[in-house]
């Protein structure tokens, strides 16, 4: 009777599987995003945020994050992004609430944790705003595989070269995917929104 009873719990357990593998490869993939089935690591990090607090790696555990790299004085990327990604915000809590937006200064010589606030709560007062120095930002930049560069020498007057891609992070501290946008002549470069909501829901899934 026992050989009988485990036999058939060993049977459906087997089925349970197969299941459950065919379920998880048969998740759709992202259509858009630059998806990285094997995530990449970040290595460790200081930020301050823009009410003074610090802002590590482990701030980014637990959650879903979206890195921008971008200044205050951007003209027209910038600004675009994240009005944008205001507009979604609801829609990317929606699909996990454990979402989180990070716009990271390129621009630390002119962006206080003072002008940081002000300018990221016009946006969003739950977006987070990070500065750190230079020697801090350019590895953090580089391991997001992300770049910026100054423009101009002197003075106050210049404006910074930097992406205009989304870096998403999962829960577990790592890198995703990379969102990039899309290009056209005469319009600031932007990442369409429903294709971003689409494939954020989708790696999700598959996390």
């Amino acid at each position: 009777m026992n050989k009988v009873f485990f036999a058939l719990m060993a049977v459906v357990a087997t089925v349970i599987g197969i299941f459950s593998y065919k379920t998880i490869t048969e998740l759709p993939l992202p259509e858009y995003a630059l998806y990285y089935q094997q995530s990449r690591a970040i290595k460790s990090f200081e930020f301050t945020d823009h009410k003074g607090q610090a802002f590590t790696k482990k701030q980014l555990n637990n959650k879903w994050s979206l890195v921008f790299f971008g200044y205050t004085s951007c003209p027209d990327v910038c600004p675009t992004t994240l009005q944008n990604l205001n507009f979604i915000y609801d829609e990317l809590q929606a699909i996990t609430d454990h979402s989180q937006v990070l716009l990271v200064t390129v621009d630390p010589q002119r962006d206080s944790q003072e002008k940081l606030a002000q300018y990221i709560a016009y946006f969003n007062s739950e977006f987070i705003a990070l500065r750190a120095g230079h020697e801090v930002l350019f590895p953090f930049a580089r391991n997001m595989g992300l770049m910026y560069a100054i423009s101009g020498e002197g003075g106050d007057d210049y404006l910074v070269d930097h992406s205009a891609s989304l870096v998403l992070v999962n829960p577990a501290g790592k890198i995703a995917a990379i969102f990039k946008p899309e290009q056209a002549v005469g319009r600031v470069p932007s990442i369409d929104s429903d294709k971003l909501l689409s494939d954020y829901q989708k790696i999700v899934a598959l996390y």
